[in-house]
């Protein structure tokens, strides 16, 4: 699979389908995928957090999650395929373990959030693709035991929805602890949309790269710093590289 480096970030050339194929076969022939996803904040953070960098570069699998890393992908001259959403592969994931047998552990968001979470999931698919799940409060000693419980649980594929850094250091702190499981990956705020706390933006926001916009308008005082910040640090990143001798 080609591989690109953008800005201290790794990123892996692969469109939906690829990533979805080269994971399912990764679980059917009992294999492991350490995934991770980069878009424009995570990449501005990982120009100063070297702990972070390394949890992110050290995956086996990174999809450009958010349309701003696939336009500066063109504009260095490094065009990414497509844009792989952390939420999207993850719902498509849900559905393969159905189809495929294949068991799901959920970890993170608040409890009355992963719970419903759990509920939809054994509601549209069955209980039987659920392994096991918790809320994403916890303190750094409990980690460990969370991850040896993980491996326990007979899980294939793990969602981790906390927020960055803290999920990809978790995932790369207990990595040996989670390698019997196939599949594990970090999602975000993911579970607050799928147990439907956060509305999505609109395809076309999506689509035409605004959807952190709609973010912003659904939660001004949380956002505005990642997003408002976060995108002017990045888009003068991405001029730097571009015009530097």
């Amino acid at each position: 699979m080609g591989r690109i480096q953008m800005l201290n970030s790794y990123i892996d050339n692969l469109t939906m389908l690829q990533s979805l194929n080269l994971i399912d076969q990764a679980v059917s022939d009992g294999k492991h995928i350490h995934h991770s996803v980069v878009n424009a904040g995570k990449i501005v953070l990982m120009q100063k957090d070297v702990q972070l960098r390394e949890s992110v570069n050290s995956a086996d699998l990174i999809n450009a999650d958010g349309q701003a890393v696939i336009w500066a992908s063109k504009l260095l001259g490094k065009p990414l395929k497509e844009r792989v959403a952390g939420i999207d592969l993850m719902e498509n994931l849900v559905e393969l373990a159905h189809q495929k047998g294949y068991k799901i552990y959920c970890l993170g968001a608040k409890e009355q959030v992963v719970s419903k979470v759990i509920e939809k999931y054994k509601q549209n698919y069955s209980k039987d693709i659920i392994a096991g799940y918790r809320n994403g409060y916890f303190s750094k000693e409990e980690e460990p035991g969370i991850a040896k419980d993980i491996a326990e649980s007979g899980a294939q594929i793990l969602f981790v929805a906390i927020s960055s850094p803290k999920k990809e250091n978790f995932l790369y702190e207990n990595r040996e602890t989670l390698k019997v499981v196939n599949f594990i990956m970090g999602v975000g705020g993911s579970f607050d949309v799928v147990s439907g706390l956060v509305k999505r933006a609109p395809l076309w926001m999506q689509r035409s790269g605004l959807e952190w916009f709609y973010r912003l308008i659904q939660e001004p005082k949380r956002m505005w710093k990642r997003y408002l910040i976060g995108n002017s640090k990045f888009i003068f990143l991405i001029l730097k590289e571009k015009f530097k001798k």
